[in-house]
């Protein structure tokens, strides 16, 4: 039971709420081998700025080639289950929690908290670490952040492995907004409904910073349910309403609604169109891009866009597959993109 409620997990920007609940429990695909859990060698914290420090954690080889594990979101938090996409042998696996989410601190803290921050803090990392080059791995959101980072550091990216390509331009954003609805007409009703207008990142917003619990409540849980929908090829509503339901996730559930529409609600803190304007930074970076055919939140013509300027990108459409990392057709796109890298 834990196996299929986990498949329900990675919505918006690849967040994956059960994944990081149920970590422990979760296996491969039949026809997918992940690598065994490794056990983190050492779990710390580093202060980023007066008011956050971030929780990381390392495992793997100490001497391995580094590899940087970009979560989603923005508001979700890292998990064990994203060591299994390295060969423990070969990599050394940095997992972080980012400003606000996670074991990060202070919880859902908005301040100072924009992808200029983030981009910023993975820096402080790579240096606290006295690493030189690093590899990024990201979904989703994890691939903007990827991205941003890359083009700000061009000289210590040694290469990039990226699922659900999301750019953070405006036509990204209308899509996750309103484009979803040809598809997914009931759950935009039951959003549009909770929220007394159309669905936007600032409606969102009113209801989770209220002032009234029961409101934060309702609007986190209204804005949960349609990403965890249209996340996944085949979502299970039954598995869906117990994973809302449960009270060890509602902390999580509140984080994401609320800095995840923060940044929506700033164009991810980027001007229009830069992401891909300034992808001439990346060229000679190997890319691997990994997208869902029917990805509904990150649809494949972003990823499409992003190969088209990078002279060192190999493009995977994912067949019959739609945003979730647990799709058994990118988790294997992935781990073969990591074993081509050892």
């Amino acid at each position: 039971m834990l196996i299929k409620i986990a498949r329900v997990s990675a919505f918006l920007f690849g967040a994956a709420l059960m994944l990081i609940l149920f970590s422990g429990e979760i296996s491969s695909r039949p026809d997918t081998q992940l690598w065994p859990q490794a056990v983190p060698f050492q779990t710390d914290f580093l202060e980023v700025s007066d008011l956050h420090r971030i929780y990381f954690e390392l495992s793997g080889n100490p001497k391995g080639k580094p590899v940087f594990v970009l979560h989603g979101g923005p508001g979700a938090a890292s998990s064990p289950y994203y060591r299994r996409f390295f060969n423990p042998e070969k990599f050394l696996i940095v997992l972080f929690d980012q400003r606000g989410c996670g074991k990060s601190s202070p919880p859902a803290e908005l301040r100072e908290n924009t992808t200029q921050d983030l981009v910023a803090d993975i820096e402080k990392l790579r240096l606290h670490l006295k690493l030189e080059k690093i590899i990024l791995f990201g979904g989703s959101w994890g691939s903007t952040l990827a991205l941003a980072y890359a083009e700000a550091y061009p000289a210590h990216t040694g290469a990039m492995v990226l699922r659900g390509i999301f750019t953070s331009s405006q036509e990204e954003i209308d899509h996750y907004f309103r484009g979803v609805r040809t598809f997914f007409p009931d759950a935009y009703e039951r959003l549009e409904k909770t929220l007394g207008q159309p669905p936007s990142p600032q409606a969102v917003l009113r209801l989770v910073q209220s002032e009234n619990p029961e409101t934060r409540k309702k609007g986190s849980r209204a804005w949960a349910d349609y990403e965890f929908k249209i996340s996944e090829l085949e979502a299970d509503d039954a598995s869906q309403k117990k994973m809302l339901d449960s009270p060890a996730l509602s902390g999580l559930v509140y984080s994401l609604a609320l800095i995840e529409n923060h940044y929506l609600a700033n164009g991810c803190f980027l001007e229009e169109g830069q992401l891909l304007s300034e992808a001439d930074k990346l060229k000679d970076i190997p890319a691997v891009l990994v997208n869902g055919r029917y990805d509904m939140i990150c649809p494949p013509v972003s990823a499409f866009r992003l190969h088209q300027k990078l002279p060192r990108s190999k493009l995977i459409i994912a067949e019959q597959s739609g945003h979730s990392i647990q799709e058994k057709a990118i988790e294997r796109a992935l781990l073969e993109a990591m074993r081509e890298l050892e």
